[in-house]
C-alpha cells in the first residue's frame, strides 16, 4: 500500500511542477513612479509545440511603453486611450500602448527566451499590491493563456494559468 501512495505522491509532485513552468517577469518588484524594464521569461512552448507569437496586455497606470525588437520576430503595438490622464515629464498623457505583440518567430519548446519592454509605472498605482500583465502565448495550433489574476484574498499559487505580475513598492 505504501508503495502505491509513494508513487501517487511522486506523480502529484511531478505533475504540479509543470504547472509552475509559466511565463514570469524576471524582476518581480518595482517602485511606483519609476521606469520598469519588464523581461518576460518564456520557458517552454504549448504542449511541446514552438511558440510563434506572444501578446502582452499593458495594465492601466503603465505608460510610455517601449518594446524591444527581437531579431526574427515582427513587433507591433496596439494603442488606445487611458482611463485617465497621467503626467510624464510635465506633459499630460492620455493615450499610449495597451498591448505589445511579437509574432512570426519560432521558439522551439526545448528552448528558453525573453521578451522585453520598458515602461513608466505611474505614481498613483497602489503601493503594496500586485500589478498583472496578462500574456497569450501562441503556438502551432495551440495557445496558453497566462491571464488569470487572483481575486481578493485568493492565493496566486492556486491559479492554473497565472498572469505574470510585479509587487508595487513605494516611490524611492
Amino acid at each position: 500500500m505504501n508503495k502505491y501512495l509513494l508513487s501517487a505522491g511522486a506523480f502529484l509532485v511531478l505533475g504540479t511542477s509543470a504547472a509552475f513552468a509559466h511565463i514570469t517577469l524576471e524582476t518581480q518588484e518595482a517602485a511606483v513612479g519609476s521606469t520598469y524594464k519588464a523581461i518576460l521569461r518564456v520557458p517552454h512552448g504549448c504542449d511541446g509545440k514552438a511558440t510563434i507569437a506572444l501578446r502582452v496586455q499593458i495594465p492601466e497606470g503603465v505608460i510610455a511603453v517601449k518594446p524591444m525588437p527581437k531579431p526574427g520576430w515582427t513587433l507591433q503595438v496596439k494603442k488606445g486611450k487611458y482611463d485617465k490622464s497621467y503626467q510624464l515629464y510635465g506633459q499630460a498623457v492620455t493615450d499610449g500602448v495597451k498591448e505589445v505583440d511579437w509574432s512570426g518567430g519560432s521558439l522551439p519548446d526545448e528552448f528558453y527566451d525573453e521578451f522585453v519592454f520598458r515602461a513608466t509605472l505611474t505614481a498613483d498605482l497602489p503601493v503594496g499590491q500586485k500589478l498583472y500583465f496578462p500574456v497569450v502565448q501562441e503556438c502551432d495550433g495551440a495557445a496558453d493563456r497566462w491571464i488569470e489574476i487572483p481575486a481578493a484574498g485568493q492565493d496566486e499559487d492556486a491559479l492554473e494559468s497565472p498572469a505574470p505580475g510585479i509587487k508595487l513598492l513605494p516611490k524611492k
